[in-house]
């Protein structure tokens, strides 16, 4: 029975020692590829975040222009309508 045991626990380490072997070269440069692209995907991602970020500030100061030429506009509009309420008098 010991002996059982021992050829067990003797054949469980050869195996153990086995698999415990590092990645081969293959293994090696595909997480080699697979790193060099997840850097162009994160340097992609910053673009993009970056111009989001100008379109965002472009959009913002697009609406300040557009809130201000309404607000002139009524104010034009009614300078006119004044101007106009004191001819039919």
């Amino acid at each position: 029975m010991k002996k059982i045991l021992i050829a067990t626990a003797a054949t469980s380490v050869l195996l153990l020692a086995g698999c415990a072997s590092g990645p081969d070269e293959q293994t090696t440069s595909a997480l080699s590829d697979i790193q060099t692209r997840l850097d162009s995907i994160e340097q992609d991602i910053s673009s993009i975040k970056s111009q989001q970020a100008d379109t965002n500030a472009k959009a913002s100061q697009a609406a300040e222009a557009a809130a201000a030429a309404q607000e002139e506009a009524s104010r034009a509009n009614d300078r006119i309508d004044n101007i106009a309420q004191s001819y039919t008098k």
